[in-house]
């Protein structure tokens, strides 16, 4: 019941124009960073901290944008649903396929693209209507939400105009089914979250910070001897946004051990840096430190020689 009701009701907001749910973002901004404050001390900590080389003025400048931006993510995520495809060229502009769809539709392999959460990263589900190889599989790796009738609907969000979403936990059995069934395909993997613990096996810096990060992604990717490239997002203009690809490897069997990732990381730097206002600062990106993480990892060692002892 709450699924087709919260569907109504977000189909009824989708017919609006997009001018007009930009003036509904306008509206919500005001109350959401002065009056609720949404993670606003995750926001200027996570800000003060990636950019020490700039004021207060430039970071509280940055803040205002990004809330803004944030709130134009919510209102254009709202009309994607059921947006057609003539109108989704019209919002997002990709820069690059070429390359891509030589390696998936004329070499017949395999490519894996990182992306990061920039907005509005909910539009990148449109590429396989910039391709004509029927034969290509074009997919974006998510997490499930808690929210059995959101999850639901964002899942048609994202597979209308036909990408598969896959679930993180079924991303390897998936990805090699494709590889025995002989099918090129092209997966869009969102990598700058926080790992949970025990998938904690790489750190370096980013944005002047030391960094857990995940190498899933990278170890797909040499296991099935990807061409492998990073998708940035830019704003041209309120609404629009071009995507563009950048090959980071012809093959990524060839590379060296967390080569991709650390190249995945310095590209995403640089793009966050251009404007830094679209790119997702209400996550905690720098809650797991290296002393948490020897102080947890420690209590896992005792753990498990505490289970062998009593096993002996």
């Amino acid at each position: 019941m709450a699924y087709y009701l919260i569907k109504a009701c977000w189909k009824l907001m989708a017919l609006l124009p997009m001018w007009f749910l930009h003036f509904l973002s306008d509206f919500i901004y005001f109350p959401l960073y002065y009056l609720v404050r949404y993670r606003r001390k995750v926001v200027r900590q996570n800000l003060e901290h990636s950019f020490p080389e700039k004021s207060r003025e430039e970071i509280l400048r940055i803040e205002r944008k990004f809330y803004s931006s944030f709130c134009d993510y919510v209102m254009e995520t709202v009309k994607l649903m059921g947006m057609s495809p003539e109108r989704i060229k019209k919002h997002l502009r990709f820069e690059g396929t070429e390359e891509v769809e030589r390696f998936a539709s004329v070499e017949g392999k395999s490519c894996v693209v990182y992306m990061g959460h920039t907005f509005n990263w909910e539009f990148v589900t449109s590429l396989p209507l910039h391709f004509k190889d029927p034969k290509i599989q074009f997919g974006q790796i998510y997490h499930p939400l808690v929210n059995k009738a959101m999850d639901k609907l964002f899942l048609e969000l994202r597979e209308q105009y036909g990408a598969e979403s896959i679930s993180m936990a079924s991303t390897l059995r998936r990805i090699l089914q494709l590889g025995r069934e002989k099918t090129p395909f092209v997966i869009g993997f969102i990598a700058d979250q926080v790992p949970h613990w025990e998938a904690i096996d790489y750190w370096m810096e980013f944005f002047h910070q030391e960094t857990p990060v995940f190498t899933g992604t990278e170890k797909i990717a040499r296991r099935t001897g990807s061409a492998v490239f990073y998708m940035s997002l830019r704003r041209e203009k309120r609404g629009h946004y071009v995507a563009a690809f950048h090959k980071l490897s012809d093959d990524a069997s060839q590379t060296e051990e967390n080569e991709l990732t650390r190249q995945y990381y310095r590209m995403l730097e640089e793009k966050i840096t251009e404007q830094p206002e679209l790119w997702l600062w209400t996550h905690k990106r720098w809650k797991r430190t290296k002393a948490k993480y020897q102080e947890w990892n420690e209590k896992r060692i005792k753990r498990l020689k505490g289970k062998s002892e009593r096993h002996a």
